[in-house]
């Protein structure tokens, strides 16, 4: 064996320049001596099911996520560690008879795993020169990455200059290649997703001036995966307060809008998160009834199409004037009740119910109660509401019962004065 790895040194192996201590000489490290996953001298070289050896920590921090060999792809018959104590006794000795400083073993996480060739594929991805295929693979390396690695996705924004810029170059490159490969398109958005999960990248993100128009562009075209993982990344930036307004000062909620009625169930739903997230921002609900919310979202509930999710939606918008006229030219009222009736998760009754106090609190005409007395008086829905509802629920309830009541003794004194006998006068 040390026949082999004095070969090995004769042979000019790779350099390990990153020494694990100021005072460690700049010598050369023989290749067998370092984890192929960290491309640095090991330090407590274990062996795992396939035969091959690595370092404890980063073959740890691999078999966390993958259950596979990193050099031959098998998949591992079993995930138990032995230390390989032959390769740390040769480390050992190469390392005293070269001073080299050899760091100790250690319970520390892997941080810098897998963050070495991040940067040559963003190169791959960014490069005029590269091509279309080229750009494909390596975005697809960069989204599995992503979506395993957290360090990685922290890596990408923090330590790499103009990394969203260069991730997106190819999409905002006008081309007929780019434009008719889908799953170039579907691999770069999903690693810009997978990125947008960290905290402290949502702000970098949303403010790169790319991002918002090509998530616009991409929750209106490409294979659905990209346009549900437009619109995640949208709900992932929208946990921001300042990406709510940037959001809704361009033309991503009629885009949203548009996805919940066009889309399938799993991205109406996507998109219907997002928006209602925006609208927690009271400047941006009057932009989102403007943009056609109205009528999309009550078409969708009476196809019984994500009822939960969209009753939210306009719960939370129904302090708005406009949203309410809107529902009420759309007879909207009727279905509320109809929901109402029907045995429901107490959410759902309580956003509609919580709808039908906005409407008539904002609106409280004759025509509007006497529906409400209507409703009370042949299915006694919110009678039923006070007592089983949530507590947000039975307030609402009663507050309306309120209404009855006072309704009631207004036409009781209405039919009296009607019946009472006029004095003629001589």
């Amino acid at each position: 064996i040390m026949s082999c790895v004095r070969e090995v040194e004769s042979k000019k192996p790779e350099t390990d320049i990153s020494s694990s201590s100021p005072s460690s000489p700049k010598v050369e490290v023989p290749k067998v001596f370092k984890c192929t996953l960290s491309n640095k001298i090991m330090v407590e070289p274990v062996i795992i099911a396939s035969g091959q050896t690595y370092e404890k920590r980063y073959i740890t921090e691999w078999l966390r996520h993958e259950r596979t060999c990193p050099k031959s792809n098998l998949v591992l018959s079993h995930l138990l560690l032995t230390p390989n104590h032959l390769v740390d006794e040769l480390i050992t000795q190469w390392c005293r008879e070269n001073n080299y400083d050899r760091l100790k073993p250690s319970d520390e996480i892997a941080t810098e795993m897998f963050t070495y060739g991040i940067d040559s594929l963003l190169q791959r991805i960014s490069s005029p020169s590269s091509s279309v295929s080229d750009k494909t693979e390596a975005a697809k390396e960069l989204r599995n990455q992503t979506k395993k690695f957290s360090n990685v996705r922290r890596f990408f924004v923090t330590e790499l200059p103009d990394s969203i810029t260069r991730l997106l170059s190819p999409l905002s490159a006008s081309g007929e290649a780019v434009d008719s490969n889908p799953e170039l398109q579907e691999n770069i958005v999903t690693t810009l997703f997978n990125i947008s999960i960290v905290e402290k990248n949502k702000t970098v993100i949303a403010e790169n001036p790319l991002v918002i128009p090509l998530l616009i562009k991409f929750l209106k075209q490409g294979t659905p995966e990209t346009r549900i993982n437009s619109a995640a990344t949208l709900l992932s930036l929208s946990a921001i307060d300042s990406n709510k307004i940037i959001m809704g000062n361009s033309e991503v909620l009629k885009a949203l809008i548009d996805l919940i009625e066009e889309g399938d169930s799993a991205a109406s739903l996507e998109a219907a998160s997002v928006v209602f997230n925006l609208c927690i921002l009271l400047q941006n609900r009057e932009k989102a009834v403007l943009a056609g919310l109205i009528p999309v979202v009550t078409k969708k509930i009476k196809e019984g199409s994500n009822v939960a999710e969209l009753l939210a939606i306009l719960s939370l918008i129904s302090t708005n004037n406009r949203a309410i006229e809107e529902m009420s030219d759309l007879g909207f009222m009727n279905d509320l009740f109809s929901i109402l009736r029907k045995p429901s998760c107490s959410v759902i009754s309580e956003n509609a119910v919580v709808i039908v106090f906005n409407m008539c609190e904002r609106n409280r005409d004759m025509s509007g109660l006497k529906s409400l007395r209507e409703e009370e008086n042949q299915y006694g829905t919110f009678t039923k509401l006070a007592k089983q509802g949530s507590d947000r629920a039975v307030r609402k309830a009663e507050a309306i019962l309120k209404w009855l009541k006072r309704y009631d003794a207004s036409e009781k004194r209405h039919r009296g004065n009607e019946e009472s006998p006029k004095i003629r006068s001589c």
